[in-house]
């Protein structure tokens, strides 16, 4: 499978060989064992391209979606292998991963391309991809090697919340219980901000990115406008009234459309070492009322904000409350000289 660049840097802001010799004969898809949601007894885990069969408890589990690594160190496998998306983290793991995962770095696999050779060495037990957005070769390739669960056909690839991806990996590694309390802890930390910050409440929130060449994109959907939502913040009417579609895909916004970021609060992501120069220096952008009055949060493509926003995952939301809250309320305190802290 090829993953284009500039579909991974838009989703940031938040995814035959002759393999003769290396295939396990563990194949998966169209498993048809009951699912009795132990670790030990068989369970069978709908996906986009059927369904897959998972027995026993996992041990080598090779992650292929793009934050797929999380939700498996979240209930205690640290993965063999690990699909870079992006940051250059040792292991594929951003700091709020490599904090659970006891000093063990798994192997990097690329992702611009699946690499059957490499994963069918890693000689896997499961093959996860939640969180991706696998075509059916790539799944069927994949089950010769080892049972894959694919990401859920109900959503856009790449699209999945991360409730769901918590889910169907606690399926697969035979901890449902355990998954579901996590979620319930993460869904409890939004409950408790949206209680403890009332004024988000009926305020208007966008994200937007900005790229190297200056080209400007707003979102509907993904990690990070999700976390907004649950945060209690809703999109402007006029920016929602540009996405159509099923899958509200990022619109790319001329400069004569640039007031559409207007919001309460409006968040950017820099991608590239001139996107931050280019933003802070376009005359239409920094004419928008929302900048001009302190209302704008910028996220370096490397930040911590902006990884843990990118994520949305079971381990990144908690650290991203503690990286977005105080800045949210900092740019909507209804005064312009607050200072917003710079997202590090």
């Amino acid at each position: 499978m090829s993953l284009p660049i500039e579909r991974r840097t838009l989703l940031r802001a938040a995814g035959g060989l002759g393999l003769a010799a290396l295939l396990a004969g563990c194949a998966g898809g169209g498993g048809s064992g009951a699912d009795d949601g132990s670790g030990a007894g068989a369970r069978t885990i709908a996906h986009k391209f059927g369904s897959t069969e998972v027995s026993g408890t996992p041990a080598r589990v090779v992650t292929l979606g793009l934050t797929d690594q999380d939700y498996a160190i979240a209930l205690g496998t640290v993965p063999v292998g690990v699909r870079e998306w992006f940051g250059g983290h040792p292991g594929a793991l951003w700091p709020w991963a490599q904090e659970r995962a006891g000093g063990t770095v798994p192997e990097v696999l690329p992702v611009e391309e699946i690499d059957f050779e490499q994963i069918a060495r890693l000689a896997p037990d499961v093959v996860l991809a939640p969180s991706g957005g696998l075509t059916q070769a790539d799944y069927d390739q994949l089950s010769r090697i080892a049972p894959t669960v694919a990401q859920p056909g109900e959503f856009a690839d790449y699209g999945a919340p991360w409730q769901k991806i918590m889910e169907m990996t606690g399926a697969a590694l035979g901890q449902p219980e355990r998954a579901a309390e996590l979620t319930r802890e993460v869904e409890g930390q939004f409950a408790a901000t949206r209680a403890e910050h009332p004024e988000f409440a009926g305020k208007t929130a966008l994200l937007a990115t900005v790229l190297e060449d200056g080209s400007y994109y707003l979102y509907a959907e993904g990690p990070a406008p999700r976390f907004l939502v649950d945060l209690g913040l809703t999109m402007p009417p006029a920016a929602e009234a540009i996405f159509t579609g099923p899958e509200r895909a990022p619109q790319m916004l001329s400069r004569e459309r640039l007031s559409l970021l207007e919001a309460d609060l409006l968040l950017v992501g820099l991608y590239g070492d001139q996107a931050q120069q280019r933003f802070t220096t376009d005359p239409v952008a920094q004419g928008l009322r929302v900048v001009e009055e302190g209302r704008t949060v910028l996220m370096p493509e490397l930040s911590t904000l902006n990884g843990t926003l990118s994520f949305g995952s079971v381990l990144s939301l908690p650290k991203a409350l503690e990286e977005a809250v105080p800045r949210f309320t900092a740019a909507l305190d209804g005064d312009p000289a607050t200072p917003v802290p710079a997202a590090g």
